[in-house]
């Protein structure tokens, strides 16, 4: 390889993930929203005892 072509490829690897890291969201989680809570509370106990 010549020092070019090794350059080249350097760069082309860093540009690649610099657009991946910095480009637009790909994941295809669905748009859900809030939860509603569902349950009680803890009722913790004011003294713990270990």
């Amino acid at each position: 390889m010549n020092i070019s072509s090794l350059l080249q490829n350097f760069i082309q690897y860093i540009t690649e993930a610099f657009a991946r890291i910095f480009g637009p969201n790909d994941d295809e989680y669905p748009n859900i929203g809030v939860q509603p809570f569902e349950g009680e509370p803890l009722q913790s106990p004011s003294n713990s005892e270990w």
